[in-house]
């Protein structure tokens, strides 16, 4: 089974996938953003876009994941942002057609909840920047400036199934994504204090060095 947490940038989708991964057991994270990080790489500056807009990304996330699930033994986890109706369908759309369970979950919240995460991810930056990053101030970036045109088109009939998650912890989340599923996480141990600061959406944990 490929669990794939959609949603907004700053909308929580790789905190919940890392907490799926922590609490069930066999699972892994396997994130499409390396794949586009690699294809901007290999561009010239002046020819870099949008990684989603080459079909290389798309064929290559398809191949990399139909490989992973027919060789791990247990469930993987996909945290991306995929908006774009064709998009969706060319890479969702064409796992399922080689046979995969693919379970979708868009993870949506009010338009203010997601700015705040936002805001809230620019000290996750100043804190990458410090370690030698280079991160642009998120007021100012292509995730602030996508914000309304995620929330848009994620309410479109394919992209359900839909968990709103204003009120709702990390680790709540993931309990709804996997209950949904059928699948089973372990129990939440960690405690009131993991929560703390934001209800616990803000992690320097998996901050990227790519």
């Amino acid at each position: 089974m490929l669990l794939w947490i959609n949603g907004p940038f700053g909308g929580g989708k790789t905190q919940t996938a890392h907490e799926i991964r922590r609490r069930l057991p066999g699972s892994f994270v396997s994130d499409p953003e390396h794949v586009g990080f690699a294809l901007r790489r290999m561009t010239p500056p002046a020819l870099r876009t949008d990684f989603q807009h080459l079909a290389a990304w798309r064929l290559g996330v398809v191949e990399v994941l139909d490989r992973a699930l027919r060789g791990h033994p247990g469930v993987v986890v996909v945290p991306m942002t995929v908006v774009e109706p064709a998009y969706f369908r060319e890479v969702v759309g064409g796992l399922r057609d080689r046979g995969h369970d693919v379970r979708h979950f868009a993870l949506l919240a009010d338009r203010e909840t997601v700015a705040r995460r936002l805001r809230e991810r620019e000290l996750v930056h100043t804190a990458r920047n410090a370690l030698g990053g280079n991160a642009p101030r998120l007021g100012q970036s292509a995730a602030h400036r996508a914000l309304d045109r995620c929330l848009e088109r994620l309410r479109g009939p394919e992209f359900a199934e839909r968990v709103w998650t204003d009120h709702l912890s990390v680790a709540q989340v993931a309990d709804r994504v996997a209950a949904s599923a059928g699948l089973v996480l372990t129990p939440n141990t960690d405690g009131r204090l993991r929560g703390a600061g934001g209800g616990g959406w803000s992690s320097v944990k998996h901050i990227r060095f790519d």
